[in-house]
């Protein structure tokens, strides 16, 4: 059921608002349908899906779907039992417009109650009550559910000149790209997945990453850590590999532009020199900064500390699903590792509000329960 934006001024009473209609916001808002809540509310300030459909028009997901239910096993990119992206979209990795259809179709089909347009400027915790407050009036709610992701909000001041690069959230197609020599600054998936477009459309690229083992270099199974199967196989191309320079321990301070050209300066000494605005790969400062005083910051790094439940530790009856949470040094960033929590949030709110949620025990046959983080972190051997 989604709906447009209501008047100006009204305030609607839940029992839970989630805030992003994503993958994080539709998938938690099936877990709580399966939870027995009813009273429950879905926002998004644009579309359901809009981050996926703001990708860069080539880029595709690196974890691969494949309608796999018929054998007991979730198709990787689902968000809900029962569904499969790979059979409703015939892709194995979907392009973000397509997920984001997708999405749309999840929450039809479960008939999720979003709102769309509707924009939170602030939110208020008081005893037993939340108030967001939106460009459409005050919601209240007794639990407010943080899904609003990271896309929207890119790092693009990560060091001194970088108004003079591009981040790549901000392209919406590589073949906009002008020049035929490029540098991208990161050397994670992002960058990479640049990286390989710019070179299938001739271009020679550089890609710097800061660290000595760069992401390529690792040697680690998480895909979290280090680059997926699906980018190193992009990666070995021939038209690709002899077109990419990959250049580790290059840690950029500042770009310089100086003409018609652009210099990457790195605390090694090295400078990298391109005639095109050096491309962004820095990752993203997600959403939960915009209501961070809700949340106690970790002291390793600054990521929300959060309860078992995925609860903050100083605002009560606010929770976080997504790419941004992290348990010790478990990093929940793909979506089949952050829908393993959807039910543990649900769980926790269902028991707050005296439900049963039954229900929610099937997902641990579905690998969609995580609570014993003990069993996570194990390498592969060969």
């Amino acid at each position: 059921m989604i709906s447009e934006k209501q008047g100006p001024g009204v305030e609607d009473e839940f029992d839970v608002v989630v805030v992003g209609a994503g993958a994080a916001g539709v998938g938690i808002g099936v877990a709580l349908m399966h939870a027995g809540i009813e009273n429950f509310l879905i926002i998004d300030r644009h579309d359901v899906g809009a981050s996926f459909a703001r990708w860069p028009k080539e880029m595709r997901f690196i974890t691969p779907s494949f309608p796999t239910n018929s054998v007991g096993m979730l198709d990787i990119n689902a968000v809900a039992i029962g569904t499969s992206p790979a059979y409703s979209l015939q892709e194995e990795h979907p392009s973000g417009r397509q997920y984001a259809a997708f999405l749309r179709s999840v929450a039809t089909f479960f008939n999720l109650p979003v709102r769309v347009g509707t924009e939170v400027k602030g939110i208020t915790s008081g005893p037993n009550r939340f108030v967001i407050e939106t460009n459409e009036g005050n919601l209240a709610a007794r639990f407010v559910i943080w899904a609003a992701g990271e896309f929207q909000y890119p790092q693009t001041q990560p060091f001194a000149g970088s108004e003079f690069c591009r981040h790549n959230s901000l392209i919406k197609s590589w073949q906009e790209v002008s020049g035929d020599d490029c540098v991208v600054i990161g050397g994670y998936e992002s960058g990479i997945d640049a990286a390989v477009h710019l070179a299938q459309a001739g271009k020679n690229v550089t890609v710097l990453d800061r660290s000595d083992v760069a992401p390529w270099k690792r040697d680690e199974s998480d895909p979290s850590t280090t680059l997926s199967t699906y980018t190193f196989q992009r990666l070995k191309k021939k038209e690709v590999a002899e077109r990419i320079l990959l250049v580790s321990g290059a840690d950029v301070y500042e770009v310089q532009k100086e003409g018609t050209e652009y210099r990457a300066l790195c605390t090694s000494g090295a400078c990298f020199v391109t005639q095109t605005p050096p491309i962004l790969a820095t990752g993203f400062r997600g959403s939960v900064r915009l209501i961070a005083e809700l949340f106690e910051p970790r002291e390793e790094d600054g990521f929300p500390l959060l309860s078992a439940q995925d609860e903050s530790t100083i605002t009560p009856g606010l929770f976080l699903v997504g790419p941004m949470v992290r348990h010790d040094q478990h990093v929940f960033c793909f979506i089949y590792k952050f829908r393993q929590r959807f039910a543990v949030v649900a769980k926790a709110i269902a028991d707050r509000l005296g439900l049963p949620a039954e229900q929610l025990e099937t997902y641990r046959q579905w690998g969609m329960y995580l609570d014993d983080l003990s069993c996570c972190g194990e390498e592969c051997v060969c």
